[in-house]
């Protein structure tokens, strides 16, 4: 039965994903449907936490725009996201980055994975 599950499942999964993690500076194009059109909005950010869960897998994004923290979850899978380009490997000690959300400008700076 668990086989079965395994199965359906990986079928779901999407080919090509870049190995990433939390502290990592990725940009994420998205199909954004606006009335009949369909067009593709990049959201480019640090990963903050990435949940491992097999087809369900997501990732959250935050940026800062216009002197406000943006944050963005999005599915690995889903076929809203068209694809993900890691632009910067981050040296964190953390799984999740909260911390993040009380820090501005040079203290949210995270060092590159040399």
């Amino acid at each position: 039965m668990v086989d079965l599950i395994k199965s359906v499942e990986e079928q779901y999964l999407k080919e090509g994903v870049p190995d990433f993690g939390p502290g990592d500076t990725v940009r994420v194009s998205v199909k954004v449907v606006e009335g009949g059109r369909e067009r593709i909005q990049v959201f480019e950010g640090t990963v903050m936490r990435l949940r491992r869960g097999g087809a369900n897998k997501s990732f959250t994004v935050r940026r800062i725009s216009h002197g406000v923290g943006v944050e963005r979850t999005f599915l690995v899978n889903s076929p809203r996201v068209d694809k993900i380009e890691v632009t910067r490997r981050g040296r964190v000690r953390r799984a999740q980055l909260y911390y993040l959300r009380g820090r501005i400008g040079k203290a949210a700076r995270i060092k590159e994975k040399r």
